[in-house]
C-alpha cells in the first residue's frame, strides 16, 4: 500500500452522491454512498456467500438476516445462493425476530453482536424461552465491535457455531472472518483489506500500535484505484490483520449505524443559543445507548421546552438511531466544538490523533 491513488473517507463518498452511478448503497443519513455496477454487485454477493460458507452455512440451511439496510438485502441475496432459503427481516423487534426464526424454521441467524445478545437476553427474561428450542446451528455476527466474550457466550447458549464477519462499512458486504475472539481476521480475497496509518495516507507502521483498517477494492468498476478509510481501528500486536477494537474520525458507530458528527454540528449550529454539545455513548446492558447533552449560551434557554423540542426534532431527522437529548443546567459563555464521550472505549477521537 502506497500513497498512490485516491484515499477516501465516508464523507468523500457522500460528497460524490450526485455523480455516482449504478446501484447506490446508501447509509441511513446518506453520509456514505457506495456505487456498485453489475460486476461489483456480483462480486459483493459472492464474497458474502463465501463468508457464509466459511461460517458453516450450506445447502440444507435456512437463513434469517436481521440487519439494517443496505447490508440486509445483500446478505439475504448472498444467503439465497448458498442456503436452501433466506429472508431479511430487519434489525427491529425481538419478538418479531423470534416469530420469524420459528416460522421459517431457520438454522442460521445473521445479526449484529449487540442484536444477538439482546435477543438472547429477551428470550430469557421476557419470553421465558429456551434458546436451544430454536434449533440454530450457526450464528453470524457482523456490523459492530463486539463486547468481550460475546462469541463464546452465544455459542454456549444456542449450542451453535458462532462466526464474526468483518463487513464493509460502506456497502455491508463481507470482507473477512474469524471464529475466535483472539484470532486475526482472514480476508476472503487477497488485497481487499489493509492497515493504514492514522495520520498519513500510507501503510501502517507496525510499531505504532494502532492502525486503521482500509478497503482496497482493486477490481471495483469506479473505485478501483481508491483506498477507502473505514474508520475502524485495530491494535497491531502481531502478524495478520486484527479485528477492529476502536473507531476514529468524524463518524461514531452506534447500534451498527455510523452517526455523522458534522451533521449533528451543522444541525445544532442553526439553533440560536447553542454553545456546545457532548455525545455520550455507552453499552451498559446489551445495546448501545446515545445521549446528546447540549449547553446553552443563555440561562433563559435552559428550561425552555420549545428549544429542547427543536433540538430533539433536529437530531431525529439525522439518524434512525435513538438519541436522548439532555440539557446542561450550566451555561457556556463561549462556544466550544462538540465532543464525544465514548464510555464503551471505542471511539478514539474526531481528528485521527492516535492514543497509546
Amino acid at each position: 500500500m502506497t500513497q498512490a491513488g485516491r484515499w477516501l473517507t465516508r464523507d468523500d463518498l457522500g460528497a460524490a452522491a450526485g455523480s455516482a452511478t449504478g446501484l447506490l448503497l446508501v447509509s441511513p443519513d446518506v453520509s456514505s454512498v457506495f456505487p456498485l455496477g453489475p460486476d461489483d454487485r456480483t462480486a459483493a454477493r459472492e464474497l458474502t456467500g463465501a463468508a457464509l460458507r466459511e461460517a458453516g452455512v450450506g445447502e440444507r440451511d435456512r437463513v434469517v438476516v436481521a440487519l439494517a439496510e443496505p447490508a440486509g438485502a445483500l446478505w439475504a441475496s448472498a444467503a439465497a445462493d448458498v442456503a436452501r432459503a433466506a429472508a431479511c427481516v430487519g434489525p427491529r423487534g425481538r419478538l418479531r425476530l423470534h416469530h420469524a426464526l420459528s416460522a421459517l424454521k431457520a438454522t442460521t441467524l445473521v445479526a449484529t453482536p449487540t442484536g444477538a445478545m439482546d435477543f438472547l437476553a429477551r428470550l430469557h427474561l421476557e419470553f421465558l424461552l429456551d434458546p436451544l428450542d430454536l434449533g440454530l446451528t450457526n450464528i453470524v455476527l457482523t456490523g459492530e465491535i463486539a463486547s468481550r466474550r460475546t462469541m463464546g457466550h452465544l455459542a454456549a447458549e444456542f449450542a451453535a457455531t458462532v462466526t464474526e464477519v468483518l463487513a464493509s462499512p460502506f456497502g455491508g458486504g463481507a470482507l473477512a472472518w474469524r471464529t475466535a475472539e483472539e484470532d486475526p481476521l482472514k480476508p476472503l480475497v487477497d488485497g481487499v483489506l489493509g492497515l493504514a496509518s492514522l495520520t498519513a495516507d500510507d501503510a501502517a507502521d507496525p510499531a505504532a500500535g494502532l492502525a486503521e483498517l482500509v478497503v482496497t477494492p482493486h477490481a471495483h468498476s469506479t473505485l478501483g484505484d481508491a483506498v477507502l478509510r473505514t474508520g475502524l481501528v485495530a491494535r497491531t500486536t502481531g502478524p495478520g490483520i486484527p479485528a477492529p477494537a476502536h473507531t476514529v474520525g468524524e463518524h461514531v458507530l452506534v447500534r451498527g449505524v455510523w452517526l455523522a458528527l458534522p451533521r449533528i454540528e451543522k444541525a445544532l449550529s442553526k439553533i440560536d443559543g447553542v454553545a456546545g454539545w457532548e455525545l455520550a455513548v455507552s453499552r451498559q446492558g446489551t445495546l448501545d445507548t446515545a445521549a446528546l447533552t447540549v449547553r446553552f449560551a443563555r440561562e433563559s434557554l435552559v428550561g425552555n421546552p420549545m428549544w429542547k423540542a427543536r433540538i430533539e426534532q433536529s437530531v431525529r431527522a439525522l439518524t434512525p438511531v435513538s438519541v436522548t437529548v439532555e440539557i446542561d443546567q450550566k451555561i457556556a459563555e463561549t462556544p466550544a466544538p462538540g465532543t464525544v464521550n465514548d464510555l464503551r472505549g471505542h471511539h478514539l477521537g474526531r481528528d485521527r490523533t492516535p492514543r497509546t
